[in-house]
């Protein structure tokens, strides 16, 4: 009390109104931001972790944006292939209708041939038309490129090992390709049923002559149906695989006379498909056991499914058809009769690039991306090179109703609707399975990562409220104590009377 060039209680007191005063600000700034950590000093650790979370919470905000982007690109070139597939079945009812010979006038007939180039018409304008924005959709410009195939299927021209390939989907690094390697390990096989005709010349020891050796009453069966054939003793092993070939398209049978060293002609008879779904029957409906020297009643025989390889990775097989389903490669081909239908062929492509790339997931990468295939779906790329594309239905062309080629336009047709649905189907399968479940899982992931962020940068109002009334208080009785502090050494002056 005595002292007066230094007043120990006044310090004292200044530094508690300081911190008391920064307890206040603290409070209120909170209190104003909602935020616990404003700034580095606030909490060092807290505003690291804090900071890597709301990256976290932009990456995948931006992520679902991209997956709704998506959905909304998908949806609308769904909405193009809806109306392709209308089209086409528009279509094939004016092929039926005209296959109606007999019913309709030639007016009729150019009337229709008519409206199928309208309609095809129509449906290279919807591959032209069908846009997000600037981006075409269904033109060809988001299908992947290949290098090492030939993929000018339009031209009909047959391809070496493959007819077709289709590449779904792929992940492919930027300035790279992914190589495709096809190997057939054990070939697909058609259906095969030989007989042995028992016509004979009545010398030798060998007396067949290949021949029926009565009158014969023949069904072949297959895949396509069924015909009955006839023939009279006699009829050679040619003439009647000439008859089964004349009906193959109704059967799905064909018929050849192979020669045996030393002995007559087999009637081997062949399904036109290859794997297990193909079929050859044939049933002897008169005189089995004397026109045949082997018993070919009933006698039936399925084809096989080959093995096939691709990268490594066995494939669905379904006749020369083979497919691959993976996280970074999906892809359908349809290999040639030559290629499949031959143990140990292999066959490399590579894909280039192209396609549909679409960055779903908060790290930017290829772990994170998802691609799509969607070939041009204009006249001249529907159909295939088996049955044919659909531009040939236009008038003048090889298929056009003019030429009466009723039942391959239909499959050609047919071929194309499957393609559309296909397709339709993949896109389907993309927006429920992929980029539904994707935004759905990173909702939640959303909502996890800003719950954490929230209780480590986020003020607990409750307590800061109370904080502020017990800094309120203590600056108030601090300044008080200071002022008070101030005034002790005056009573010095006391003391000089």
């Amino acid at each position: 009390m005595s002292r007066i060039n230094t007043n120990v209680q006044s310090i004292i007191a200044r530094r508690a109104v300081r911190l008391n005063n920064l307890s206040l600000n603290t409070a209120l700034e909170r209190l104003s931001t909602g935020l616990r950590v404003n700034s580095g000093k606030d909490d060092p650790a807290g505003l690291i972790a804090s900071e890597t979370l709301r990256s976290n919470i932009r990456a995948v905000s931006t992520a679902i944006d991209n997956a709704n982007r998506a959905d909304t690109i998908v949806a609308v070139a769904e909405g193009g292939l809806q109306e392709v597939s209308s089209l086409l079945l528009d279509l094939e009812n004016l092929v039926d209708q005209t296959a109606n010979e007999a019913g309709l006038t030639p007016g009729e007939v150019s009337a229709n041939q008519l409206q199928i180039d309208n309609i095809l018409q129509s449906i290279d304008r919807l591959s032209e038309a069908t846009a997000f924005g600037d981006k075409k959709l269904l033109n060809g410009t988001l299908s992947f490129t290949t290098s090492g195939v030939n993929v000018t299927e339009s031209t009909g021209a047959a391809l070496t090992d493959l007819n077709k390939v289709q590449i779904n989907a792929a992940k492919i690094p930027n300035g790279s390709f992914r190589s495709v390697v096809v190997n057939v390990v054990a070939r697909s096989q058609v259906a095969v049923v030989s007989s042995v005709l028992a016509g004979t010349t009545g010398t030798g020891s060998n007396p067949l002559n290949g021949t029926l050796a009565s009158a014969t009453t023949i069904q072949v069966r297959g895949n396509l149906g069924s015909d009955v054939l006839s023939f009279a003793s006699g009829t050679s092993t040619a003439n009647i695989a000439t008859a089964i070939n004349a009906a193959k398209d109704l059967t799905g049978v064909s018929a050849t006379a192979s020669a045996a060293a030393g002995g007559p002609a087999s009637l081997v008879l062949q399904s036109t498909a290859f794997g297990k779904d193909a079929f050859v029957s044939l049933s002897v409906l008169q005189n089995n056991s004397t026109a045949f020297v082997s018993q070919a009643a009933n006698r039936e025989s399925k084809g096989v499914d080959g093995t096939v390889t691709i990268n490594g990775t066995n494939a669905i097989v379904k006749g020369l058809d083979a497919s691959v389903r993976s996280g970074s490669l999906s892809l359908d081909l349809t290999l040639t009769s030559g290629f499949g239908g031959t143990t140990g062929g292999t066959t490399t492509f590579e894909i280039t690039g192209g396609g549909a790339r679409f960055s779903i997931s908060p790290t930017v990468g290829l772990s994170g991306l998802e691609t799509l295939g969607i070939d041009e779906v204009s006249a001249a790329k529907l159909g295939n090179s088996g049955v044919g594309f659909l531009s040939t239905l236009k008038s003048g062309l090889a298929n056009d109703l003019s030429s009466k080629n009723f039942t391959q336009s239909q499959k050609i047709v047919r071929a194309a609707i499957n393609q559309i649905a296909s397709l339709r189907g993949r896109l389907g399968t993309f927006q429920k399975d992929t980029l539904r479940r994707t935004i759905n899982s990173l909702e939640v992931s959303r909502e996890n990562v800003t719950a954490a962020e929230s209780a480590i940068r986020d003020a607990d109002f409750a307590a800061v409220t109370s904080n502020l009334t017990r800094a309120q208080i203590l600056v108030n009785s601090s300044t008080k104590v200071l002022q008070l502090a101030n005034s002790i050494p005056q009573s010095a002056l006391a003391l000089l009377g």
